[in-house]
């Protein structure tokens, strides 16, 4: 990996560089993308079943896209014994940690009769979307479904691409059942998401869509937000590890490698007081790459977007942190938890030398779904707030109204807005 020293011109040059990175450029595909939701949108299952078709090569019917329970039999059949106890040791630690997370319905009140508070109520429809291309992902239907069941969901669909034979990972689906799925459709790409935000008549519009995607999946996000709430539009990838001295370079450096291997556009940092630990670092990582099975992706992400920063001071290095608010970020200190409180940004905090990320990514409990692309500055993991929406309550009697009613009066006629001023001022005419 290369190493650099840290500077406000190195700082601002790698500000630039991971900017690259953004998904914001969809020229290329966003015609393409708004035809196929189109499609979808006045067609319904018809133009869905073409598309699958099309870029699934399955063919299959109405009553043949809906996974069957015979289909999940099949699967827990097929799923090995050792991964459905794990899957299921990880949903009892998502359940309790978003469990945490839940919040409740309040009302107060004033002698002179005013109620006001806040109702608070999950969507009646939950979307899923979860790839289904090269790979089966259980632990992303794990994160985007469980929050959605704890905020009280009752209706939690989700859609998956089939393979050409009409079937869906026997992992996928086990995990969706076990994490409070109730209802699966073989239905993937932008065409999915077009279903999931309009209906049809085999699939139910829903009221949220969250879950990860290729480029043609995030675009269609985009295109429909509005007709429902999405939860994000995720970029690539991110480490960052902020070290002293004192970690196992060995350790930092195998850290940094399991999200380099997400994809060529992945970046992997590592900021550190130490030019010592840098180079060990730096050693160790060209060492794992050439043993692991994804080393052409690895290079190429490391090639790109892989930097180790060797900063004067631990206020630098937080500094420069906070500045490109991670999506991961590791504190490998003397003092982990004094480093953390300085920290403003990031979207998951790992701490100490065995709180490694994958722990985040499967098991321990919060949230993978993480804000990425700078975007923790703003935004927050996917959680049970997600699938809950809040209702104001307000209640004033006569008595509470009378001694306010002019104020409220003057107030809308400042905005020429009389017939405002009317509704209040009439309650009160002789």
């Amino acid at each position: 990996m290369r190493i650099i020293k840290l500077t406000k011109e190195t700082r601002q040059n790698l500000l630039s560089d991971l900017i690259k990175r953004s998904p914001d450029d969809y020229g290329p595909y966003e015609a393409t993308v708004k035809e196929i939701v189109a499609e979808v949108h006045a067609r319904g299952d018809e133009a869905l079943l073409e598309y699958t078709a099309k870029f699934d090569k399955a063919s299959l019917t109405p009553e043949t896209m809906r996974v069957t329970e015979a289909e999940i039999k099949e699967a827990y059949d097929a799923v090995d014994p050792a991964l459905l106890s794990v899957i299921r040791k990880a949903i009892k630690n998502i359940e309790e940690y978003h469990e945490l997370q839940k919040r409740n319905s309040w009302i107060t009140t004033k002698p002179d009769g005013t109620v006001l508070g806040q109702k608070i109520a999950p969507v009646e429809y939950a979307g899923v979307y979860v790839p289904g291309g090269k790979a089966a992902y259980p632990s992303t239907v794990l994160m985007n479904v469980v929050p959605a069941r704890v905020a009280g969901v009752p209706h939690i669909v989700m859609c998956t691409p089939c393979n050409a034979e009409g079937k869906v990972y026997p992992n996928t689906l086990v995990a969706a059942k076990e994490a409070g799925v109730t209802e699966i459709y073989k239905c993937g790409g932008a065409q999915a998401i077009a279903a999931l935000a309009y209906g049809t008549a085999t699939i139910p519009k829903v009221d949220k869509i969250v879950g990860p995607g290729n480029i043609f999946v995030a675009i269609a996000k985009r295109v429909v937000f509005g007709h429902v709430s999405i939860d994000s539009i995720a970029g690539p990838s991110e480490i960052l590890v902020l070290a002293d001295e004192t970690p196992n370079p060995k350790y930092v450096a195998a850290d940094l490698l399991s999200q380099a291997e997400h994809d060529e556009l992945a970046s992997a940092i590592l900021v550190t007081t130490s030019e010592k630990l840098s180079e060990e670092v730096s050693d160790w990582t060209d060492r794992f790459t050439a043993e692991l099975e994804r080393k052409e992706i690895i290079e190429k992400s490391l090639d790109n977007f892989g930097y180790i920063l060797v900063a004067e001071s631990m206020e630098d290095a937080i500094e420069t942190a906070n500045l490109l608010a991670p999506e991961h970020m590791e504190i490998l200190t003397k003092d982990p938890f004094q480093v953390m409180t300085k920290v403003k940004n990031a979207g998951a905090i790992f701490l100490g030398e065995y709180s490694s990320e994958p722990l985040g990514d499967y098991f321990a409990g919060p949230n993978h779904v993480l804000p990425t692309n700078g975007t923790a500055r703003f935004f927050s993991p996917l959680g049970v707030d997600d699938f809950i929406k809040k209702s104001s309550i307000i209640s004033y009697s006569r008595d509470a109204l009378e001694p306010v009613y002019k104020d409220i009066v003057t107030f809308a006629e400042s905005e020429g807005l009389t017939a405002h001023a009317n509704s209040i001022r009439v309650r009160f005419e002789d």
